[in-house]
């Protein structure tokens, strides 16, 4: 499956710029995780804080970079990275929810006053084909549970280690 062709809208330096999935994926091994919100309480105690912390091993396995994404707008991406202190980890707004509808991943969380969210997942994209998919459980609209037992930054670094993408290299 390749991921979709999508334009991101971010903010850099006070600025608007403008990022495709092709610039930001074309030729590069990526970890992508999308999750439900900005300074949400899981998202922020340990999906966010744990991809960070593990960096420098993501990168050890192979891999270019590493993406969080999540229906938020880039204000909001930006202030919250900044609020956890993320250096390393990219912060991708899909404020129109653009690529998480196109990736199948959007869920109607209006029963919590969300609105249309992601559903939490991790992907290796691997020159914008995902590789492997990491999706959480009870997938679908209105889930009235939040889980997180797949998508968490040592699921893939096992499966990374697992696969020694430097194989393929």
């Amino acid at each position: 499956m390749k991921i979709p062709f999508v334009t991101f809208k971010m903010r850099e330096g006070g600025e608007w710029i403008e990022k495709t999935t092709k610039e930001l994926f074309a030729g590069k091994k990526i970890v992508v995780f999308a999750l439900p919100g900005a300074f949400t309480p899981t998202c922020s105690s340990t999906h966010l804080p744990e991809y960070e912390k593990h960096y420098a091993n993501f990168l050890s396995t192979g891999v270019d970079d590493v993406y969080c994404i999540s229906v938020n707008d880039a204000f909001v991406m930006n202030a919250w990275a900044k609020d956890q202190n993320i250096e390393k980890v990219k912060m991708l707004p899909d404020g129109n929810g653009d690529f998480t509808r196109m990736m199948g991943m959007l869920v109607d969380k209006s029963n919590l006053g969300f609105g249309m969210r992601s559903w939490r997942y991790s992907m290796l994209v691997d020159d914008r084909r995902v590789r492997k998919l990491f999706t959480e459980p009870d997938f679908g609209d209105r889930s009235p549970t939040d889980p997180f037992e797949v998508s968490d930054a040592k699921t893939m670094l096992r499966y990374l280690d697992e696969i020694n993408i430097y194989d393929d290299a």
